[in-house]
């Protein structure tokens, strides 16, 4: 089964020299619900159909599920998926052994940056940049689902 184990921080000062990579991201979700999300994302040239469950109990770990998709699929279904959209650039950024991924939020979120971080289990340590900011990881205000109201 797949799974996530992400945490997330604010981020408090400038990062984008240390950027190897630049991704637009614009994403909808056609589903959500206590249990589940159904998401769908293109980034840059590419688009993906993703299901993310809720976290287990007592972890911020959870399944999810994503598939590549055609981009022209995908924007053909945004036009159905709910209210609302999350436009963003990610910049990823390396740190130890593992990379950042920072969002920076346009449209109605302007102004909000999020550091996420990918990891093997709930408690892995990770090397905690400078510019890093206040974790907000299970604090439902910077969820995606929920930025998109």
């Amino acid at each position: 089964m797949a799974t996530e184990t992400e945490r997330k921080f604010l981020v408090k000062s400038e990062f984008r020299h240390l950027s190897f990579r630049e991704i637009k991201i614009i994403q909808s979700y056609l589903s959500i619900d206590t249990e589940k999300n159904i998401r769908l994302r293109i980034a840059d040239d590419k688009a993906f159909l993703t299901v993310k469950s809720r976290p287990r109990k007592n972890s911020i770990t959870r399944n999810e599920w994503e598939v590549q998709i055609p981009v022209k699929d995908a924007e053909e279904m945004m036009h159905i998926c709910l209210p609302g959209r999350i436009v963003k650039t990610r910049y990823l950024i390396p740190s130890g052994k593992h990379t950042f991924e920072i969002d920076v939020f346009h449209e109605k979120n302007e102004g909000l940056v999020v550091a996420e971080i990918e990891l093997a289990y709930d408690d892995e340590h990770f090397d905690k940049p400078e510019w890093l900011g206040e974790e907000v990881t299970g604090n439902p205000q910077y969820y995606n689902v929920n930025l998109i109201k």
